[in-house]
């Protein structure tokens, strides 16, 4: 029999499970069912870690999932650190406000606000179903939505969300594959990295985020070997930190508009604050506010622009490390255990011995050479283009032109209410979209704060 619900979420990571909270807090009498694979809802790729060293990049007064409560998370923390939880927090001498929590505390923190929120929609008539499930296909007609799962089930709704998050490049078979996964080891399996000669060579791919937690993932392994790290620009994530506050520039003038307006002022605000003595990173943190708004009035051309010169630096500067995870990766280098290289990695290598051989080629040179190790780690991090991701359901959708990809192939497009376009333009009247699926038309689109202003704005939509 086919199951049926008033709102279909494809997704129960940190966007299907804030877009469910904002639902069920919402008066009225709605069913809502979640079709997401894992067993656990609220945790996704990014909050489904288990080892204590992989904490979030933001600090608890920057991970709010109340998009009205900012403090939210900071009260959350003080409460179960007093009740005995997270004794670890103990050694760092800072404010709650101030602390980076593990990742897997994170999903616990997700998972009770959403046990709160099916409370609260009990006492209206609501209700949330979770299919533990993967959804192969989607078909919409004038008055509904009908999903097909991986075990041939159907399941029916007046509204459907892709509430699908990330899909990290580790994880995500990939249409168009160099081999990078098939020899890589997952950046977050310590348990897989501890069968590793502790002294020998691993190579790393990226030097983003992800291979801070790679490198994380090696020490808790015990690992004690070079580690050899090959990216394009060879730039690393800078450390964050609690800046003071500085005036939003961006508010005060909205004659800034375009990438490179932006950069110039940005640039030289962060010459002011370090003639005054204060970190730069206070001028850049008070761009945050303004990303989606810039993003979306900027001309294509000037995406173009940004994506291809600036997004590296930018990447590096503002999705920064948590300071116990930067300590170690500074560390590492000074111990010369750690070596960044600018490189662009070129294919894999057929070798004879155990490990892994790699063809790279140095930034500034034209041959290519030959780099050996145990093992490899694919850090390159997000994969968001859905045409080489190669998954049933981003694949039907496009192949059926229910979806269209996004500005500059960044995730999928759509309109400013999250209803999808398909691949004439058309808007949808009953599948919608959130979080970094909508990449192209925001730019960030996947961190905690928008995640959860979009879940609100759209189960206001959805109820209407």
């Amino acid at each position: 029999m086919t199951q049926s619900a008033d709102i279909l979420i494809i997704g129960g990571g940190l966007s299907g499970t804030m877009l469910a909270v904002q639902l069920l807090r919402l008066p009225g009498p709605r069913s809502i069912l979640i079709v997401e694979p894992r067993a656990e809802l609220g945790r996704g790729e990014a909050y489904s870690a288990v080892e204590p060293g992989h904490t979030l990049n933001g600090n608890a007064a920057r991970m709010s999932v109340d998009p009205d409560n900012p403090d939210d998370l900071t009260q959350w923390l003080s409460a179960h650190i007093a009740g005995g939880g997270w004794p670890e927090s103990a050694a760092q001498a800072v404010p709650v406000s101030e602390l980076f929590p593990p990742r897997g505390l994170f999903g616990v923190y997700v998972q009770q606000r959403l046990a709160e929120a099916r409370s609260i929609g009990a006492q209206h008539g609501s209700s949330l179903v979770h299919l533990c499930a993967e959804v192969v296909d989607l078909q919409a007609d004038a008055d509904s939505v009908q999903l097909t799962l991986h075990d041939g089930r159907q399941v029916s709704g007046a509204f459907a969300v892709l509430a699908t998050g990330m899909f990290p490049a580790a994880r995500t078979p990939q249409k168009h594959s160099s081999g990078l996964n098939a020899a890589a080891l997952d950046p977050w399996d310590v348990n897989a990295m501890r069968l590793l000669d502790p002294n020998s060579t691993v190579l790393i791919i990226g030097s983003g985020l992800t291979m801070v937690d790679a490198v994380v993932s090696l020490e808790q392994a015990g690992h004690r070997g070079p580690i050899e790290v090959f990216s394009r620009h060879g730039l690393l994530p800078h450390v964050r930190r609690q800046p003071p506050a500085w005036m939003d520039f961006l508010a005060a003038d909205y004659s800034i508009r375009t990438p490179r307006q932006l950069l110039r002022e940005l640039r030289r605000h962060c010459r002011d604050a370090i003639a005054q003595g204060v970190d730069w990173q206070a001028p850049l943190d008070t761009v945050r506010a303004h990303i989606a708004r810039l993003w979306s009035q900027a001309t294509d051309v000037q995406r173009r622009q940004f994506v291809r010169h600036v997004r590296p630096w930018w990447e590096s500067h503002h999705h920064r490390s948590p300071p116990l995870s930067a300590e170690l990766v500074e560390r590492l280098r000074g111990e010369g255990r750690l070596r960044i290289q600018a490189a662009s990695f070129k294919g894999l290598e057929p070798t004879a011995n155990a490990g892994v051989s790699i063809r790279i080629r140095r930034r500034g040179e034209t041959e290519t050479c030959a780099m050996q190790g145990a093992a490899l780690i694919n850090s390159s991090g997000i994969e968001y283009d859905w045409r080489r991701v190669a998954r049933p359901l981003p694949q039907q959708l496009l192949a059926r032109g229910l979806v269209q990809p996004g500005p500059l192939a960044l995730g999928i497009a759509a309109a400013t209410d999250g209803a999808v376009l398909d691949a004439e333009g058309g808007k949808a009247r009953r599948l919608f979209a959130m979080g970094p699926p909508l990449r192209g038309m925001w730019w960030e689109s996947t961190a905690v704060t928008d995640v959860a202003s979009q879940a609100k704005a759209l189960a206001a939509r959805l109820v209407i």
